[in-house]
């Protein structure tokens, strides 16, 4: 039986939905003063009026709903479902003021595009767009990658229940440290030390081809910001094509696998505990399932013979195969290209690999390495107790972090969670066969906005059918939350009409 929700539900839901919204307002005081430094009049006053916007709207929902109830469940879940939604409307309003979006629906499309850290884009002309938009479209993949509720739990929520309830309806289940609100602050310290050390990796090596210092540390800035978090948006409209060099491919390829592993692996990683990155049953995985896919792919490039040279197949492949894996999306090869000249197996093997994604409380999304090691492991287990006697009891265990033998409750929500994905793509694929796509360039690019990644065969683009628009916006936004918070937003409108009291 659903209940019908209480006044006191939407009370509380209301109150800590307005405070991360007066912290998404307050991330925008970051691009204002990248348009006040650049001169950029008409940018900076764009973010002027979105703050306002933002701060007016959270502060309202503050007063009005105050409160000193904590969250339940079904609260916290709601507010995190709430919470990005609202993040993509309001980040999309200085995309729309900038010109650069032809309709506000596209700019909400860019907004969810950056906070789920999936980088398919309808910006028009962004080789001309300001410093300070440029900036924020990467920003809010840093802020997404992170978890938008993230920035609530490090600054404004106080109660350790429903910090954790929020936490886990953004798709994180692990805590790095027993106290949640501390787990969300060295995710932040974490994500800035790399910040840093990427944008003098990528800002050196721009310099060094000849780029100017203003640009060469900016544009670091804002690919290390999409590369870490896995997203995909780049300050050029040849993505990373436009910079023409392996260094520069070598350590975002570097930067892409950091982003996709476990922040709870990062953290034994700094206290001292390298070993643990080779027991892990998601690092294996993930090995595993990058040979397999980079087989298929190089297999299909090279009966095509589309790149005759073996260090051109394997930069080209690899690269892409890796931006693909981890969820990232970043390319050196135009959109069209993958339609055009890779052929049906080798985008067969980055679809399957744009679908496996990378690590559990990572930025990355799509299935996930521990779900997948945990259903093969269910699967072997199975396999062992008919093989073996009837007497017999079948014992299987894997390593992550420590060893956990398995047991249902473990591979239950690993299948569920296999299963949501799987219909999400392909009902995605199905969109965009309705509205007149071939099936397989509608599996990659569904693909590729559910599991939020952001590759694109060239079906993403101003043209594309506004059902197909609100299709991928829906994908991205559910594959980001892996469904549950989701789910429960659902069963509330279905609770608030047919519920009992």
């Amino acid at each position: 039986m659903i209940l019908k929700p209480r006044l006191e539900d939407f009370k509380v839901i209301g109150y800590y939905l307005g405070k991360v919204i007066i912290g998404l307002g307050l991330t925008m005081m970051l691009p204002l003063v990248i348009g006040l430094a650049f001169c950029e009049i008409n940018p900076s006053l764009d973010f002027a009026l979105s703050i306002e916007i933002a701060l007016l709207a959270g502060l309202l929902l503050v007063k009005v709903f105050d409160t000193e109830k904590d969250l339940n469940w079904m609260q916290g879940m709601i507010v995190v479902s709430l919470s990005w939604l609202a993040a993509a409307a309001l980040g999309a309003i200085p995309l729309y003021l900038s010109g650069h979006w032809k309709s506000f629906l596209d700019a909400c499309f860019d907004a969810m595009s950056g906070f789920a850290t999936t980088g398919l884009t309808l910006c028009q002309n962004i080789d001309s767009l300001s410093y300070a938009h440029n900036f924020w479209r990467h920003l809010i993949m840093f802020i997404g990658g992170q978890g938008i509720v993230i920035v609530a739990l490090s600054l404004f929520v106080k109660g350790l229940a429903g910090a954790f309830k929020m936490y886990v309806g953004e798709a994180r289940d692990e805590r790095v440290l027993p106290n949640v609100i501390n787990t969300a602050r060295f995710i932040w310290i974490v994500s800035i030390v790399y910040l840093v050390l990427g944008t003098l990796a990528l800002g050196i090596t721009g310099l060094l081809a000849g780029m100017k210092p203003v640009n060469a540390f900016f544009h670091g800035t804002c690919i290390f910001m999409a590369a870490f978090d896995t997203g995909g948006f780049a300050p050029q409209s040849q993505n990373i094509l436009y910079y023409h060099s392996p260094a520069y491919e070598i350590i975002t390829i570097s930067i892409m696998i950091l982003g996709a592993l476990n922040f709870k692996l990062h953290y034994h990683l700094w206290m001292g505990n390298p070993k643990e990155i080779f027991k892990n049953i998601e690092t294996r995985t993930l090995f595993i399932t990058v040979m397999l896919t980079f087989f298929i792919t190089a297999i299909g490039l090279d009966k095509l013979g589309v790149y005759p040279q073996v260090i051109a197949l394997f930069r080209k492949g690899f690269y892409h195969l890796i931006s693909a894996h981890t969820g990232t999306g970043y390319a050196t090869i135009y959109a069209k290209q993958f339609i055009n000249e890779w052929g049906d197996l080798a985008l067969l093997g980055i679809i399957i690999a744009m679908a496996l994604g990378g690590a559990v409380c990572s930025t990355t999304g799509g299935i996930k390495m521990l779900r997948l090691g945990i259903v093969v492991k269910a699967l072997l287990q199975d396999i062992k107790k008919i093989i073996l006697p009837e007497r017999a009891i079948a014992v299987q265990k894997f390593h992550h972090i420590k060893e956990v033998f398995l047991e249902d409750k473990q591979v239950r929500p690993a299948l569920i969670i296999t299963l949501s994905y799987l219909v999400l793509y392909s009902f995605g694929a199905l969109v965009g066969m309705f509205c007149g796509y071939p099936f397989l360039n509608s599996l990659f690019e569904s693909t590729s906005a559910a599991a939020n990644v952001g590759l694109s065969c060239g079906i993403t683009d101003t043209a594309m059918p506004t059902v197909l628009k609100a299709t991928y916006i829906f994908q991205m936004w559910a594959g980001r939350l892996e469904f549950m918070s989701v789910f429960t937003l659902l069963g509330v409108f279905v609770g608030a009409i047919r519920g009992k009291k």
